[in-house]
């Protein structure tokens, strides 16, 4: 799943994982994901940092604190790079700056899902 508030990003995304075989959903509005239901949850969470009424870190704290979405890796993605940290502080599995490398984020997706599937 992709929560970024630039249709841009997320079509380019979206095609590029398409190609490699994912099934993808996307949202540009990050507080759909607080409603999220079981059965619902994505393999990877590819979200945001700034988004517009929201900031991603916030809501990656929210999905972390909770038994039910805990386990949902997320990537977060911002055009600021020197946010990583606070990124991984809020709960985020790993960090990707923007722009990015499309291979780089098929990368990271196949390490987040291999080591869901580990869990």
């Amino acid at each position: 799943m992709i929560a970024d508030d630039d249709p841009g990003i997320v079509d380019a995304v979206e095609m590029i994982l398409d190609f490699h075989g994912y099934e993808v959903s996307s949202t540009y509005n990050a507080t759909d994901l607080q409603s999220i239901q079981p059965g619902q949850y994505p393999d990877v969470l590819l979200l945001d940092i700034w988004m517009p009424g929201c900031d991603g870190r916030d809501i990656c704290r929210q999905l972390k604190a909770q038994n039910e979405t805990r386990q949902i890796p997320i990537l977060m993605i911002s055009a600021s790079k020197d946010i990583s940290a606070s990124a991984l502080e809020a709960g985020a599995d790993d960090f990707l700056a923007k722009p990015f490398d499309m291979q780089e984020l098929i990368d990271k997706i196949e390490i987040l899902t291999c080591k869901m599937a580990e869990a």
